[in-house]
């Protein structure tokens, strides 16, 4: 049983667990606490979303819809192991679930009944990570991913000095639920409890600092802007006709507007001038 972690403890462990975070605009205040209590926290529940795309994934976490409002989890876990903040605070991610289980979390036990009674309020209890996935039983679940859940979750059980015990599967809280379908939970949290065998080692590779908007209103030439190019080819957002190269130039906006639109940006937040969590998304190399 504990307090729930603040946004800033929350990006400082997931970070210190090697985990790549981008912080979604208004995140830090997007919550359903008005409709009930938040915490004590006791554990950690993986979900698909039964969706595709990480756009599209975290627009439907983060807004909910007309039924069910967002934010549906606290983070959204892209397939290229990303982690996208929604929410902070009580979400609309595990609904009703057998109070027994929540009793076996709290003890941390090596077993969990099975799911009968929907009797407890899952959304007061868990932190909830939403992860990229059909849940077709055939959509994969690249390694990069399942690192990133497995980091994502020991951050938690780590800051809250929790075990692996204390991260179960939405299947696992309720009987009206089969997510996360596609890997065992019991191997899940062998991996968990591994990683939580040693001190966070952070192994997130070492990106290009965002060299700030009006950095590239000025038309740079510079070796950054072909880093950036060229991440901008790999991920399928180029519109070049030859290069990328150093200078800036309205090929570069073009692209970059492309990968704003990948991201999920609409409107003007989709204008082709790099932003801080665009560019963090992007993973620009140093160069």
């Amino acid at each position: 049983m504990a307090k729930p972690l603040s946004a800033d403890a929350l990006v400082a462990a997931l970070q210190a667990e090697g985990v790549t975070v981008v912080e979604h605009s208004g995140w830090r205040t997007h919550n359903r606490n008005h409709k009930g209590s938040w915490g004590p926290v006791n554990g950690v529940i993986i979900h698909h979303t039964v969706t595709s795309g990480t756009g599209n994934s975290v627009s439907l976490c983060y807004n909910g819809h007309s039924t069910l409002p967002g934010p549906l989890c606290h983070g959204v876990i892209a397939k290229d192991g990303t982690v996208h903040l929604v929410g902070n605070g009580r979400a609309n991610h595990a609904g009703s679930g057998d109070g027994d289980v929540l009793r076996a979390v709290v003890a941390e036990s090596a077993t969990l009944p099975a799911p009968n009674e929907n009797d407890t309020d899952g959304n007061v209890h868990f932190y909830g990570f939403e992860c990229v996935n059909l849940g077709n039983g055939k959509d994969p679940w690249p390694e990069v991913q399942l690192e990133a859940m497995v980091r994502a979750s020991a951050a938690l059980c780590r800051a809250h000095g929790w075990s692996a015990h204390s991260v179960i599967g939405h299947k696992e809280w309720t009987n009206t639920k089969i997510d996360p379908r596609g890997f065992a939970m019991s191997d899940f949290r062998s991996r968990v409890a591994t990683r939580l065998g040693g001190e966070p080692r952070p192994t997130q590779p070492s990106y290009q600092p965002f060299p700030g908007t009006e950095w590239f209103h000025k038309n740079p030439r510079s070796a950054i802007v072909t880093a950036m190019g060229r991440r901008l080819v790999a991920v399928g957002c180029s519109a070049y006709a030859s290069g990328p190269g150093p200078q800036w130039t309205e090929a570069d906006r073009t692209s970059y507007a492309a990968w704003q639109r990948k991201l999920g940006y609409t409107g003007s937040a989709a204008d082709g001038w790099p932003g801080a969590t665009s560019w963090a998304a992007l993973k620009v190399p140093h160069v």
